[in-house]
């Protein structure tokens, strides 16, 4: 079998709010700007909001990229404002990208689940290790009996960490029905998990919150699917909008990348844009406003660059 090929996608994200009474003044920040990864290179990334924010007549990209600041996990964010009434608001951002092939993971490689949870186990003196902070709990995603048991339907004592892992994600595309306007972005993994149905970023908080309840790490992971696939391939769901899916800390593979809404790891259709404890920390787009009401609309498309061989 040949070895697979790089591929190169272009990304369009369009969020537009049409408020149902005017706003008089708005703060917002973005999470928008993608980000390097060991599998992902992105190129020509821009952004456009209409109508222009506060102090940004005359900003070119280099402006723009000046005005990006790092969270604590090395995602870029961009705060703007308008302090003038306005009706709509409009934010496009476009991007390229070249993903390389992931390794698929390996059910059989790396050691059993309890003694990943010892390796996390805080110990004063020692370094902290960058996955720690991922197994505890965070807003969308607090342990409770309800995740810890369901958990261990996946994890049954003495199985291989990457196993349960995927056993988990298997778990939770069976168990939870994917259900648009059953959830909203404040619903927590228990409640998502008690009513059997959500969203994609409903899937991925049910399998962090059930990962943390037995000490193990895993982080949220906002991004974005292949629109339109190579001729015979399925659609994905959660395509028409911003996707989620978790990363589970496997010592000896590295981030397991799982996506339960779709029961399968994450490859070279997943465009990444951000990572962190849940939703709450990457939120596309957030903000406070005076005056205005309405759930915004989105839209994305992800295409490929490359012309079929």
């Amino acid at each position: 079998m040949s070895a697979r090929r790089p591929v190169r996608l272009a990304v369009h994200h369009v969020t537009a709010y049409d408020y149902a009474s005017p706003v008089e003044w708005a703060y917002h920040v973005a999470c928008l700007a993608p980000r390097d990864t060991r599998w992902q290179r992105v190129q020509a990334w821009r952004l456009a909001i209409d109508p222009l924010p506060d102090g940004w007549a005359g900003l070119g990209v280099e402006d723009l990229q000046r005005r990006l600041y790092a969270d604590p996990w090395g995602n870029r964010h961009l705060n703007f404002g308008h302090a003038r009434v306005h009706e709509r608001l409009s934010v496009e951002s476009w991007f390229e990208v070249e993903l390389q092939p992931r390794p698929a993971p390996d059910a059989t490689r790396g050691p059993a689940w309890e003694s990943v949870v010892e390796q996390l186990r805080y110990r004063a003196g020692r370094p902290l290790l960058e996955a720690e902070e991922f197994a505890l709990a965070s807003p969308h995603a607090v342990p409770d009996d309800s995740l810890a048991a369901y958990a261990r339907r996946a994890f049954p004592r003495n199985r291989v960490l990457a196993a349960g892992g995927l056993q988990l994600m298997r778990m939770i595309h069976t168990d939870l029905r994917y259900l648009p306007h059953s959830t909203t972005v404040a619903t927590r993994a228990t409640d998502a998990l008690a009513q059997r149905s959500g969203v994609c970023q409903d899937f991925a908080h049910v399998f962090l919150g059930a990962c943390r309840a037995l000490g193990l790490a895993a982080r949220y992971v906002s991004g974005y699917l292949l629109t339109r696939p190579p001729a015979g391939q399925p659609r994905l769901v959660g395509a028409d909008a911003s996707h989620a899916w978790v990363e589970l800390w496997c010592p000896e593979q590295g981030w397991l990348a799982l996506d339960p809404t779709n029961n399968m790891p994450a490859d070279q259709d997943h465009v990444t844009l951000a990572w962190g404890r849940d939703y709450a920390d990457v939120a596309p787009l957030r903000g406070l406003l005076r005056g205005g009401s309405g759930a915004p609309k989105v839209a994305v498309t992800v295409a490929p660059l490359d012309a079929p061989a």
